[in-house]
Order: C-alpha cells, then structure tokens, then sequence
C-alpha cells in the first residue's frame, strides 16, 4: 500500500471515464447502423459481449494506477488470490 497520494489516481479515473465516454459514444453511433435489422437476441449477445469487453485491461489499469507498473507485483502480495 502507498503512503503518499499519487497523481496515477486522478489521472487513471479521469482516463477511465473519458475512455468509456467515447467507447459508449462510438458503440452509440456506429453499432446501431451495423446490426439494426438483426435478430433482438443476437444484437441482445452483441451488446452484452461489447458492454463487458472494456473490462479486459481494467485489471492492468489498476494496477498500473496503484503501483505505476502495467504488471502484478510479484511479491505475492496480490490480494486477487
């Protein structure tokens, strides 16, 4: 754990909601046009698939705003266990 405030946690949030501002914008604007006249359940499937892939790198961008490296620690110090 840190003892002294970073500048990584502002920053990282303030990135963090600017990303998905434009990746909702930009799924907003363009996906519609693409599978609107698909079936419901498959566009249903697409808009799930596309809502949870932003959480991929969410892990190293945490962890990058804590610790400022983009890997786990390899202390054995990762709470994740």
């Amino acid at each position: 754990m840190r003892d002294a405030p970073t500048w990584r946690i502002p920053i990282g949030i303030i990135g963090l909601m600017l990303g998905l501002l434009i990746y909702g914008v930009v799924l907003a604007v363009y996906l519609p046009g693409l599978i609107g006249t698909w079936p419901v359940l498959v566009q249903t499937v697409i808009y799930i698939v596309l809502g949870l892939i932003w959480l991929l790198p969410l892990r190293n961008f945490l962890i990058w705003m804590e610790t400022g490296s983009w890997k786990a620690p390899e202390d054995g110090k990762d709470t994740a266990d």
